[in-house]
């Protein structure tokens, strides 16, 4: 295992434990109320609250670290999620529900701010990409891991809940024992909302896609499959391959969008997945199909964000790059707020099918506005394109360190991008002379 990711272990775990908890929770959630009876528009404005809550929550999590610090800003937030969890416990009231999904959205983004910035701080430039690449992977394997408790634990009973309680306080461990230095403190990163409009209207509106697709998925996707005739161990069993698909497929995306024009892979992108979410939708199906056309949509689904980021950081300035990753983080944050109350409007109107028509509209938007002519690369960057750098598109990516970790302040970014371009320039003077006294 390289060093890299060895270094930062007990960081990844008390990740990995974070993820399991979350996804085993919003799933949980999702299933519990429907078995109950409640309407989808109550499961629908669950999962926008825990949205809400994580965008609202980076100020408050700039705000928190600021006056106490890394670790004792986690240690407080992860008491908070846990309380919360066990709150669930306390009462049935979906209002109360509600309040407490805000709060965890809040807390568990104080948390995320904590690893990332911890991370982004310590890893060497040259280690960078292989560490939040391993941070990725965690997020997904937590993710999954959360809904192979369901196949495992069928019953829909408190059991759930506690295990939930169990990864929020077991992550403190990994964090309060840590040999790593504490970080510095953090202050705000700007946002410069009407030049990036103006700049890359194509990759914003990818990344509202994006987010109105993944809302719902997490969302409404529980509630999709117990209308479908799925049963608990099934529907876990349908989440996990919907995230690991998106897991693996990071990877070969980011080989192919270094190599081809990713405006029009994401319009590739866009048509097929419009076909699939309609099959899904409209065309009656065994389990095994459905985990199968599943599978498609996650390798879909979980590649647009980073594809529209890439897209995104080839036609703007290395110097406003930190103030993009914000930027794409609250729009995102935006469409997955939105995406489960919409289509639990619709699922609740017309029937559970209906969240796959919802995506099915979303992803015409793409169709339609994602056009390769309509970019011009008129802001094209010089050091485009950019490397891909794998994301899940959840919020819980390395998006966030940069925006959210603004001790990396613009001028700083300029004079590494600055510092990198000259070292990139010595390589290729060094490769330039040693090829031209090269014999033959």
């Amino acid at each position: 295992m390289p060093s890299s990711v060895m270094a930062f272990s007990s960081l990844y775990f008390a990740t990995l434990l974070m993820l399991v908890g979350s996804g085993l929770l919003g799933t949980y959630l999702g299933l519990r109320l429907a078995a109950e009876g409640v309407s989808e528009i109550w499961i629908g404005l669950l999962m926008t609250g825990y949205y809400l809550g994580l965008v609202g929550g980076a100020s408050v999590g700039h705000r928190l670290i600021a006056k106490v610090g890394h670790i004792r800003a986690f240690v407080a937030s992860a008491g908070v999620v846990t309380a919360s969890v066990l709150g669930h416990a306390l009462t049935s009231d979906v209002q109360i529900w509600f309040v407490l999904r805000v709060v965890v959205g809040v807390a568990m983004m104080c948390q995320y701010m904590v690893l990332e910035s911890w991370l982004n701080e310590q890893a060497e430039p040259h280690q960078r990409g292989m560490v939040f690449a391993s941070y990725m992977s965690v997020t997904f394997l937590g993710l999954a891991m959360g809904q192979g408790v369901l196949t495992i634990m069928p019953e829909l009973d408190l059991n759930h809940l506690l295990i939930v309680s169990m990864c929020f306080s077991l992550c403190l461990v990994p964090v309060a024992v840590t040999n790593r230095i504490h970080p510095a403190p953090l202050r705000p990163a700007p946002m410069k909302v009407q030049v990036f409009i103006r700049r890359i209207p194509l990759a914003l509106t990818t990344v509202v896609v994006s987010g109105l697709l993944l809302g719902a998925f997490y969302g409404m996707a529980p509630v999709f499959a117990t209308g479908v005739g799925l049963a608990t161990s099934e529907i876990g069993i349908f989440m996990a391959i919907t995230i690991g698909a998106g897991l693996f497929a990071q990877w070969p995306t980011g080989w192919l969008s270094d190599r081809l024009d990713r405006s029009r892979m994401i319009q590739v992108n866009a048509i097929i997945l419009t076909g699939v979410v309609l099959i899904i939708a409209l065309v009656p199906m065994p389990p095994f199909g459905l985990l199968v056309l599943t599978s498609l949509f996650g390798i879909l689904a979980f590649t647009l964000y980073p594809l529209a980021v890439a897209l995104a950081n080839d036609h703007i300035d290395p110097e406003d790059r930190v103030a993009l990753s914000a930027m794409l983080l609250v729009t995102f944050g935006v469409g997955a707020s939105i995406g489960p109350l919409l289509s639990s409007v619709l699922m609740k109107a017309l029937g559970p099918n209906m969240l796959y028509v919802f995506m099915a509209v979303c992803t015409l938007i793409l169709v339609v506005r994602i056009r390769p002519e309509r970019v011009t690369g008129e802001n094209l960057s010089e050091d485009a394109p950019i490397h891909f750098l794998p994301a899940g598109g959840n919020l819980v990516t390395s998006s966030l360190s940069a925006a959210m970790d603004p001790r990396v302040d613009e001028q700083q970014v300029e004079e590494q991008m600055r510092d990198e371009g000259a070292a990139y320039a010595s390589a290729a003077e060094r490769d330039a002379d040693q090829a031209e006294h090269r014999p033959g």
